[in-house]
């Protein structure tokens, strides 16, 4: 309502019950629609009529089934009254005191000086008394003069207080009629908006419009602890003023309103209309109803079902738990959903998916369009251009046995991956076997020297024990005589280092060149942070390929060239494995998963 002392209708409803002598009384019949948008049904008896009426609220149901029965009711109404005391209205301003806010504008003070002759009419009554009997004295009227700015203006009355209303009332007709009144009427918005604003803010706002700092400065704190006096300087730009207080609030305040004059005199800023922006609606070119096929395909079935009732105005639909079967963590449910005179079923792992797929086929039941479920999404991106492998075109797996060297090469390549023994759990993290697709991913295959992986040829031996040996050596000591020895008899390679090696790339890049190995680093960064994964990989037999992860290129350089050597150090046992055993051979598909979790790795 506009006015707040309007009366309801709920209140004028009492008041008509309450002249009638009889009980109103409000039943809620129904509550319909969604939690966040209920309809209420409400019901007014007032004795043997009743009003129904629908609301957001039970309040607003409410008032307009008592709207309605004011209207509508043929009840004998109750009369109006008027107030008892109408000048006693608080509402009432007496025209002293709207002339003393008038005067406040105007900068000038009202005086009210009363004009009293009781007395001498009591000195003539007194005299006459002797000679004549007293004669009849009408009702005494009290007189008051009012002087506002070298006006005065008389006023009279059977009080006083009459006669000081009577003359402030004459004051503010001949007040209102001088021009500066006109002034104050036009400025009176921005002055209304400054009411609420203190003088500090206002100082803020008028510099923040003018780009001019505001700076507040105490200069002086004078008097004994108990009452201090401040006195605080404030600069905006070019202007200063100072207040002076008994705390440092009121002499900002006092500061600020010096300054404040001084700010008020500026020429006013330019005005810039500021260009709306132009928003154009999109109109529904198509507009669904509740009840067509088409409607809310891609909301939650057990929802859809339930706005497509509350659309028709029939009941919501019943969901029944009819059985629960499986064993404890293979459990099945059976949801039953019932709609006017329809049931169906569906069955999932959890009461939800049943209740889900119950819905569904109650949509389909209803003559409603379902989605069809498409398939799952898979977890890794695979290449869409690749095409689809047809059935029996598996690649072959082939066992190598002892002896039978010469019969390998005949196998077309295509058809035959041996991959080389390394047993999953004697390579540390990161170590995977040189297969020609991890080679062909990391470049392996590529340069001037480059080898063909697709064949891997026989391991040495004695080559791969010296091997491991150095690779020992280095690791816990830094120097290696073995390496030594070799240096000494082979005069076309380089000196021996001087001192211990104490870098693990430093101690790989010595072992490559003895025993004439090829290693080459690849570094990327992790993904947009100060990170940084080197891929390492050695043309060892087998060949080997390493990662390592670190804030620095020589870190993870470091890293993996130390995860090379700790398993060059083991090669003499996995060599005496494979005589014993003859060589393992692995699947192309494991080494691609390997592959694929070492690239999501990198991306991570």
């Amino acid at each position: 309502m506009a006015n707040p002392k309007e009366k309801t209708p709920m209140c004028l409803v009492n008041e008509l019950a309450r002249y009638n002598k009889i009980q109103p009384e409000y039943k809620l019949l129904s509550e319909q629609g969604p939690a966040h948008s209920k309809i209420f049904s409400v019901r007014l008896t007032l004795g043997d009529q009743h009003w129904d009426a629908e609301g957001t609220s039970i309040k607003k149901a409410q008032h307009s089934a008592a709207t309605c029965a004011l209207t509508q009711t043929t009840l004998p109404k109750p009369s109006h009254r008027s107030p008892r005391h109408p000048g006693k209205n608080p509402d009432n301003v007496t025209h002293t005191v709207e002339l003393n806010a008038l005067c406040m504008k105007l900068g000038k003070k009202p005086i009210y000086k009363p004009i009293d002759q009781l007395y001498i009419v009591l000195f003539i009554f007194f005299l006459i008394s002797y000679y004549y009997p007293f004669p009849p004295v009408g009702p005494v009227l009290y007189q008051m003069e009012l002087s506002i700015g070298g006006q005065q203006f008389h006023g009279k009355g059977r009080t006083r207080q009459a006669a000081k209303h009577d003359a402030a009332a004459k004051a503010i007709k001949y007040l209102q009629k001088e021009p500066i009144m006109q002034q104050i009427a036009e400025v009176k918005e921005p002055v209304q908006e400054n009411l609420n604003k203190s003088e500090i803010s206002q100082v803020f706002e008028i510099a923040l419009k003018r780009n001019m700092p505001v700076n507040f400065e105490v200069l002086k704190e004078t008097g004994p602890p108990h009452m201090k006096n401040f006195v605080v300087r404030v600069t905006v730009g070019e202007f200063s003023g100072e207040g002076e207080g008994k705390s440092k609030k009121i002499a900002k305040k006092l500061a600020a309103i010096a300054v404040l004059e001084e700010l008020r005199i500026l020429p006013q800023l330019p005005v810039i209309d500021k260009i709306p922006l132009r928003i154009k609606k999109k109109s529904k070119s198509i507009i669904k109803l509740q009840t067509s096929p088409e409607y809310g395909q891609g909301m939650n079935p057990i929802s859809r079902l339930a706005q497509i009732q509350q659309s028709k105005k029939e009941k919501e639909p019943e969901y029944t738990l009819v059985t629960e079967r499986g064993l404890p963590r293979r459990r099945e449910f059976v949801m039953q959903v019932s709609v006017a005179s329809q049931n169906a079923e569906g069955m999932g792992p959890s009461k939800k998916v049943a209740k889900r797929n119950a819905a569904e086929k109650m949509l389909e039941l209803l003559g409603f369009k379902v989605p069809q479920p498409q398939p799952p999404k898979p977890a890794l991106k695979m290449d869409e251009k690749a095409p689809a492998k047809k059935t029996g075109d598996g690649r072959k797996v082939t066992f190598f046995e002892p002896g039978s060297v010469e019969k390998a090469g005949i196998v077309n390549k295509e058809e035959d991956f041996r991959v080389p023994f390394l047993s999953h759990q004697q390579l540390p993290a990161g170590i995977l076997p040189m297969v020609p697709e991890v080679a062909q991913a990391v470049g392996a295959n590529q340069g001037p020297h480059a080898k063909d992986y697709c064949r891997t040829a026989a391991p040495n031996p004695a080559k791969t024990t010296v091997t491991a040996m150095i690779a020992n050596e280095l690791l816990y000591a830094g120097t290696s005589p073995t390496a030594e020895g070799i240096l000494k008899t082979n005069n076309s390679l380089p000196h021996r280092p001087h001192g211990p090696l104490s870098r693990p790339s430093e101690q790989l890049s010595y072992l490559a060149t003895i025993q004439g190995l090829q290693v080459e680093y690849k570094d990327f960064p992790k993904n947009n942070k100060n990170e940084f994964v080197s891929l390492i990989n050695c043309s060892s037999q087998p060949p080997l390929i390493s990662h390592g992860i670190g804030k620095e290129v020589e870190s993870c350089h470091d890293m993996a060239a130390l995860n090379i050597l700790k398993l060059l150090s083991e090669l003499d046992q996995q060599s005496n494995e494979r005589t014993a055993n003859g060589p393992m051979t692995g699947s192309v598909s494991n080494v691609k998963e390997s592959l694929i979790v070492l690239k999501y790795e990198l991306v991570v």
